[in-house]
């Protein structure tokens, strides 16, 4: 088995794409250079990234079955499963090879696993548009943490600039040290300092949090309380529908 191993990002997903084509490799294998293994058994060939290879492919594939159906390749590979990126892969490969039918045989263990990670995809998406929770800096910045599952920050980024068109804010991705900028005009990626990072992610941010900052999260979680009916309380429900995971970033969640 050859292993193509390339450099994390999108386009260069799709450049091994281009080199299986250009090498007659059907049954390569993408892998990640931050998480490749060497082994004694697999042949391996380091990809170089190539944008104008990469819109080749993509300008093929939009041809092929439409810009958004197109777009669910991107959000697979935005799941960081490389079970996922690998049926992904096949799929691709088939489509380019004539398979134009090969995404509506949910009998092939591909498509399907495809189309559960796209569920999978989409949820966390949904999730960080209900639970994202802004706090206020000094200099007017609003500012949200946070841990999803999945590497979903490409895909909020236009809801929240059109939600919070008239504010500067940031939403950081901590698990994956990157995030997302809006400065009224543009959103651009961002990636902190380690020491302004610790900050943020320490207690240390409230010295330079706004005034009336506190006074708010505590008007929220006040008015969270007050539509809270204890009789009718269901723990299991509540955790099904707000994971445990996300309640460090939810204000009304803290004491």
């Amino acid at each position: 088995m050859t292993v193509y191993v390339y450099d994390g990002t999108y386009y260069g997903f799709l450049c091994c794409i281009f080199e299986c084509f250009e090498m007659k490799e059907w049954h390569a294998v993408p892998v990640s250079e931050s998480v490749h293994q060497s082994s004694f058994f697999d042949s391996q060939r380091i990809i170089t990234t190539d944008a104008s290879k990469a819109e080749r492919v993509l300008n093929g594939l939009q041809q092929r079955i439409g810009k958004s159906r197109a777009s669910d390749f991107f959000r697979v590979f935005l799941s960081e499963d490389p079970r996922a990126l690998t049926a992904a892969f096949r799929l691709l490969v088939a489509l380019f090879r004539g398979n134009g039918n090969i995404l509506e045989n949910y009998g092939n263990d591909d498509v399907l696993y495809v189309a559960q990670t796209l569920k999978k995809v989409s949820r966390e998406r949904h999730r960080m548009k209900a639970f994202i929770r802004f706090s206020k800096s000094s200099d007017g910045l609003f500012f949200a943490l946070v841990e999803p599952d999945f590497n979903v920050l490409p895909l909020i980024a236009s809801f929240f600039a059109r939600r919070y068109a008239d504010q500067n804010w940031l939403i950081y991705d901590v698990k994956r040290n990157y995030g997302i900028y809006y400065d009224k005009l543009t959103v651009v990626e961002v990636q902190l300092d380690i020491n302004i990072r610790k900050q943020f992610e320490t207690t240390q941010v409230k010295v330079a949090a706004d005034e009336r900052n506190a006074h708010f999260e505590q008007l929220w979680k006040q008015y969270f309380k007050s539509t809270n009916i204890e009789e009718r309380r269901n723990m299991k429900l509540h955790m099904q529908h707000v994971p445990k995971r996300y309640w460090k970033y939810l204000v009304e969640k803290q004491p």
